[in-house]
């Protein structure tokens, strides 16, 4: 489990990173970050949590804002830090899978996605308001508890309280009113405490993108077949996972056509990218289901590729496959076309596991 102890390292680099005193009269980015881990502490809704899921919170809250490390600017006149939150999740990943070792078992991936999620979604509980259809995005946020059962909407809660009441700021008593609305919601939307209960796969991902207008409803699946886009970290092992478990099926893969045409390991230009959707368009013609294996490392790169195969009429299913990082790494430098090390850390800079709204079908497997 992660200890307060052990992150401080991390949280270093929070010491003299700058905010806009109107709203952070308490100091610096690490002694706000301080105090919400003691406010936190002191929450009836945190001290009703079980033991794990405290520690997940106060390494959540711990991390929350690592990422105003890197995104503090100032700019009209005021220290901000513009997709703070989103380049947090990104840098906690990054830390807790090479620093901590939580990867490759179900249990490390489920604490930490749980997380990076809350990390990345801590301020949109305090702007309820802003949002075209609340009920939506909450489920869409709720969704990701099927992957990992340790995010909920009420962690994600408990954390934003935590982060307002570890403010010096003159609109904490509206915060607080906000993030009691959010509750409110989540409640009446089914999806405080878990995912809102869908009749089938389809459905699901039919209203979460918007297809459907009403939760929960059966929608009639149009797909005449199903791509499999396997997704993961060069050196985990997708090759011998698709031989197992697809043999027989075709394969569209960027590592066989890179080997064609000559290109180096970590090649993603656009002649290698447009034979790969060649070779895809004349299955999706033929209406013959298929296995697509490449890196599909963060949800632009893979959005290009699914709409791409809804186009034709198939759905989608992402399989996201993870090892230990000392694993991965000996099975990457054990290939012949094995990817430099250096352009796997670029990567990881930018990964972020599929969640249910990118499909039909989304697995996180650990292989």
């Amino acid at each position: 489990m992660l200890s307060l102890e052990a992150l401080e390292p991390i949280l270093a680099d929070l010491a003299g990173v700058r905010q806009d005193p109107v709203w952070h009269g308490e100091g610096d980015a690490l002694a706000h970050t301080r105090l919400v881990l003691a406010r936190m502490a002191e929450q009836p809704s945190f001290l009703a949590l079980d033991e794990p899921d405290q520690q997940m919170l106060l390494a959540a809250g711990a991390l929350h804002d690592i990422g105003k490390a890197r995104c503090t600017v100032w700019e009209d006149g005021r220290w901000t830090a513009p997709g703070h939150s989103a380049a947090g999740a990104k840098m906690a990943r990054e830390e807790l899978m090479t620093g901590f070792g939580l990867a490759g078992t179900p249990e490390t991936i489920a604490l930490r996605e749980a997380v990076c999620l809350l990390i990345r979604w801590h301020m949109r509980p305090m702007h309820i308001f802003e949002w075209e259809d609340p009920a939506r995005a909450l489920r869409r946020m709720a969704s990701a508890g099927e992957l990992t059962s340790a995010f909920t909407l009420e962690k994600l809660a408990v954390l934003a309280e935590a982060d307002i009441r570890g403010r010096g700021c003159p609109d904490r008593a509206e915060r607080l009113e906000d993030i009691a609305l959010f509750r409110a919601l989540a409640e009446e939307a089914g999806c405080l405490r878990g995912p809102f209960p869908c009749p089938d796969p389809y459905s699901r991902w039919a209203y979460l993108a918007g297809r459907t207008a009403v939760a929960g409803q059966r929608v009639f699946d149009p797909s005449w077949g199903v791509v499999v886009m396997v997704s993961g970290l060069p050196g985990t092992g997708k090759d011998t996972y698709i031989g197992r478990h697809y043999g027989g099926m075709p394969v569209v893969s960027l590592d066989a056509v890179r080997r064609e045409m000559g290109a180096s390991p970590d090649d993603g230009g656009g002649a290698v990218v447009h034979a790969a959707r060649e070779q895809a368009r004349a299955l999706l013609r033929e209406k013959r289901p298929f296995v697509f294996n490449a890196t599909n490392l963060s949800p632009a790169n893979r959005g290009r590729w699914t709409e791409l195969f809804r186009r034709y009429g198939a759905a989608v299913r992402i399989e996201y496959l993870e090892t230990g990082w000392e694993e991965r790494r000996r099975r990457n430098l054990s290939r012949r076309d094995s990817v430099p090390e250096n352009a796997v850390a670029h990567m990881l800079r930018s990964f972020e596991p599929p969640l249910l709204t990118e499909a039909e079908e989304v697995d996180w497997i650990c292989i």
